[in-house]
């Protein structure tokens, strides 16, 4: 038995009456009734405790505690297993890391439409993607700066440590190029 407003009730009725008789004769309601009074009971039960504060939990992520360490610790995490292959030089790693990075960012965050929760704002986020939605759409906010200075920061170490190579040079530049013009305000809802 799971818990709940309609075990508690129906051990009520089953002490009230000293063991005997059923829960039904006790608040007399009738035997069709019943499952009725029980599905509803049950349908209210099955959201406590889940609510959040937030109409679309997508719009504050990136605000919570610890999203950033966890984030750079990713790409490190991304960086150190792409080194571990042992016929990749340290150029390729470079190169592969900042595209592997960009490529998840542009699919994650401008690409998929939608929220995983259910909302109640009515169908609005369904057609926002992730980066739409941060922060309400406000632009320039912290988060929105550290997303878009993270892909520039990794470009700048992967050109250094491919020493500003030309072919590597431009795969960096294009991948850039790929995640920071979504993030342009001008291209909002586009």
């Amino acid at each position: 038995m799971g818990g709940g407003s309609a075990d508690s009730a129906l051990l009520i009725g089953r002490a009230q009456l000293g063991g005997g008789g059923s829960f039904l004769e006790t608040t007399g309601v009738e035997a069709s009734a019943a499952p009725r009074a029980l599905r509803a009971c049950e349908a209210s039960r099955m959201n406590v405790g889940v609510a959040h504060s937030e109409v679309n939990p997508n719009t504050r992520v990136m605000n919570s505690r610890g999203i950033w360490l966890a984030y750079i610790i990713l790409v490190g995490l991304l960086h150190v297993v792409l080194l571990s292959i042992p016929f990749f030089s340290i150029p390729v790693v470079w190169t592969l890391t900042n595209v592997i990075h960009n490529l998840a960012m542009y699919v994650f965050l401008h690409t998929v439409k939608g929220t995983p929760f259910e909302t109640p704002d009515q169908g609005k986020a369904r057609l926002l993607t992730h980066w739409e939605q941060m922060d309400y759409g406000l632009q320039f906010t912290s988060s929105r700066k550290f997303l878009s200075i993270s892909p520039i920061v990794l470009y700048l170490l992967a050109s250094f440590y491919t020493k500003y190579d030309t072919a590597h040079f431009l795969i960096n530049t294009a991948s850039l190029l790929s995640v920071l013009l979504p993030k342009l305000p001008q291209f909002h809802g586009i």
